[in-house]
C-alpha cells in the first residue's frame, strides 16, 4: 500500500509540473518608476532594486526554483500580492496621497526590519540590509518623502 501511495505522490508531482506560472513582466514606462522619478542615486538605486524589485516591481527576475511547482505556484502568488501592495514601477500613476502614505510604510517597513521578508532573504543573500543600509535607505526616505514618515513610524 505504501508504494502505491509514493508513486501516486510521484505521478502528481510529474503531473503538476505541467501547470507553469506566467513570468511575463508587464512594459511599464521607465519614467513612471520610484527611482527615475525621486532621482536615486546609483548605489540607492541598486540597493533598493537588490532588496525590493523582485516582489515590488514589474522587473521580476525569476529564479531557477520558480521552475519547480508547487514552489513556483507560492512565490508567483507572494509576487502577486507584493506588487498589489507597492508596485515601484507604477509609482508615477499613484495620487500624492497614497505616495505619501506608501513613503510611510516603506520607512517603517525597512526600519523595522520587516522587508525584505526573511523568506526572501534565504535564497537571496545579496538582498540583505545592514544596519549602516538600513540608515542610509532611510535617511534617504526622509529626504524625498519629508520628516513627516518619521511620525507616521508604527
Amino acid at each position: 500500500m505504501k508504494k502505491y501511495i509514493l508513486w501516486g505522490l510521484l505521478a502528481a508531482l510529474v503531473i503538476i509540473q505541467f501547470f507553469r506560472i506566467d513570468k511575463t513582466n508587464p512594459e511599464t514606462d521607465p519614467a513612471k518608476d520610484f527611482l527615475a522619478i525621486n532621482n536615486a542615486p546609483a548605489e540607492m538605486a541598486e540597493m533598493i532594486k537588490a532588496s525590493c524589485y523582485d516582489c515590488h516591481s514589474n522587473e521580476v527576475v525569476y529564479p531557477w526554483y520558480t521552475n519547480v511547482a508547487p514552489i513556483s505556484w507560492w512565490i508567483k502568488k507572494h509576487i502577486d500580492e507584493g506588487k498589489e501592495h507597492l508596485n515601484f514601477s507604477t509609482w508615477g500613476d499613484y495620487k500624492q496621497k497614497r505616495k505619501d502614505h506608501k513613503m510611510e510604510e516603506l520607512y517603517s517597513e525597512v526600519e523595522h526590519k520587516k522587508m525584505p521578508l526573511k523568506s526572501y532573504l534565504i535564497m537571496h543573500g545579496e538582498a540583505k540590509l545592514d544596519d549602516a543600509q538600513i540608515k542610509e535607505m532611510t535617511d534617504w526616505f526622509v529626504e524625498i518623502g519629508g520628516e513627516g514618515i518619521r511620525e507616521h513610524d508604527h
